[in-house]
């Protein structure tokens, strides 16, 4: 019989997060509750040129929930009078529903009122819940916005833009590959895309056949066009599909929760149907700002999608070393800092024709425009393929993973070209770095006859013979230098260079 256990040893509240009163809402609430891995241990990720152990279909038969464990969480919540609304045994999850006054019992919370800066208000809890055993994460109580798009528009007409096809010339994106074959999934946790946008945009480029692109909705998440969000959404396609438009694009529309962001990694990188081979993420937040069970859920699930060989591109964000905390202190972004995704910065880049004549590390925070996100995590320890990049200790003195991996051009005063709400712009931040690099991830893949995965320890192999080296800038707290930094990781990406040595890896 499932017991309680102790509660998580720490709960954030974010900057900005007002307590208004007492939860006093009746209407029943679904929350998603994450269970523990039925083997006890971790799948091993597909790191390049490995395969998959095993593939969807056959994961959760491994890795997914324990039968008994399913079981057990079915009569607590029948003792607590919630509804099963689903189970998903092989990405571990229940679905329940319960009035508030249930879930505060089940859960040991006192749901409340809470809003932050811009924010209409929502239900939240002051503590973290207490959790049966075989649970690891419940989902849904605290509704607060997790995450911000990580992109940037400049201020001022910039004098120097790209389109992503004039990006993907100067970054040497291999010949003769269009991502054919291959599936992007995208996770958005807001605004939505008007296909008229698309076609026009992906028609200007002179892209005849514009990629296959799909709606999924996840927990209620849907394409919902007209808002601010808008911006990341088109962005996203429109970089992305332009670099791959031979990929087939699985947009999964999810809400701004860690529910709904949990929801959308995690069916997404299980998704028998689009079956994405690379997932792009332009949605973070502070490390310091995630509960510890949000944390460990969305880890989790990240950490299937390496071990079902997607690879996941994450923007490192848009706000420097601080990444927008304002406590004095340094911090990086969450989901870029997972050791599971590949995350990455931002240059600033001008070039003569099809010649980069310069990339340097993109801060413009002296003219309020933004700059890189890296640094070193204070949740994640340094991962092996790490070992040898000299990451910095992190503010707390530990040696933790060194974020980002990889950059590419994200400066919004030498941005990108895109088409919003029937408006063309020019449009920059890390969040356009996720995509681009999922472009040439999809590209790689059909060269290579199968997906890359977990690339981290190959690329770190690599290093720069296949990177082009930024060694000028610095993104607050961190400088540029030769080799791996916290600011553009191993550098801007050389894509022929890369696939050669791949290729010579795959043996």
């Amino acid at each position: 019989m499932s017991q309680p256990a102790q509660r998580s040893p720490h709960w954030t509240t974010p900057e900005g997060m007002k307590y208004l009163g007492p939860y006093d809402g009746t209407e029943p609430i679904d929350v998603t509750v994450v269970l523990r891995r039925r083997s006890g241990s971790a799948p091993t990720s597909a790191e390049w040129p490995k395969s998959p152990t095993y593939p969807r279909g056959e994961f959760g038969n491994h890795y997914g929930a324990n039968p008994s464990d399913v079981e057990n969480l079915r009569r607590f919540a029948q003792q607590h009078d919630l509804n099963e609304t689903g189970c998903e045994a092989h990405r571990r999850v229940l679905h329940l529903r319960g009035t508030p006054s249930q879930l505060e019992q089940a859960f040991g919370v006192t749901l409340g009122k809470y809003q932050m800066d811009g924010c209409a208000p929502f239900v939240g809890c002051g503590h973290a819940p207490t959790l049966p055993s075989e649970a690891i994460a419940v989902l849904g109580l605290d509704r607060r916005p997790v995450a911000r798009a990580q992109f940037r528009k400049p201020l001022a007409q910039p004098d120097t833009s790209y389109t992503p096809l004039q990006l993907g010339q100067l970054y040497n994106y291999p010949s003769a590959t269009d991502g054919s074959g291959e599936t992007i999934g995208i996770i958005e946790l807001g605004g939505g895309y008007n296909t008229s946008d698309l076609t026009q945009y992906f028609s200007s480029l002179g892209i005849a056949t514009p990629p296959k692109v799909t709606d999924v909705s996840v927990a209620g998440g849907q394409n919902t066009p007209g808002g601010d969000a808008d911006a990341e959404v088109l962005l996203d396609i429109e970089v992305s599909g332009a670099l791959a438009p031979g990929a087939a694009i699985a947009v999964y529309f999810a809400p701004n929760t860690d529910q709904g962001f949990y929801e959308a990694i995690s069916q997404a990188a299980h998704d028998t149907t689009n079956k994405p081979s690379v997932i792009s993420i332009s949605w973070g937040g502070p490390e310091s700002s995630w509960a510890s069970q949000s944390l460990t859920a969305m880890e989790s699930a990240l950490q299937d999608a390496a071990a079902l060989g997607v690879t996941i591109t994450v923007a490192a964000g848009d706000n420097g070393s601080t990444d927008g905390v304002s406590d004095g202190q340094s911090h990086v972004d969450f989901p870029a800092s997972s050791p599971y995704s590949l995350a990455c910065g931002g240059t600033t880049l001008s070039s003569s024709g099809q010649t980069i004549q310069s990339e340097v590390v993109w801060n413009e925070t002296a003219s309020n425009e933004g700059a890189t996100g890296g640094g070193v995590s204070v949740e994640y320890s340094l991962p092996s393929w790490q070992q040898n990049a000299k990451v910095p200790t992190s503010p707390s003195g530990s040696t933790g993973r060194g974020v980002p991996d990889v950059c590419g051009n994200a400066d919004p005063m030498t941005g990108y070209q895109v088409l919003i709400d029937g408006q063309t712009q020019v449009i920059g931040g890390t969040s356009a770095v996720a995509p681009l690099w999922a472009g040439l991830i999809a590209r790689l893949n059909q060269k290579l006859g199968k997906p890359v995965g977990d690339v981290h320890a190959a690329i770190y192999q690599i290093g720069e013979s296949a990177f082009r080296d930024i060694t000028q800038g610095n993104n607050g707290a961190y400088q540029a230098g030769t080799g791996w930094d916290a600011c553009t990781g191993l550098g801007s990406p050389n894509g022929q260079a890369l696939l050669a040595a791949l290729t010579a890896q795959q043996g």
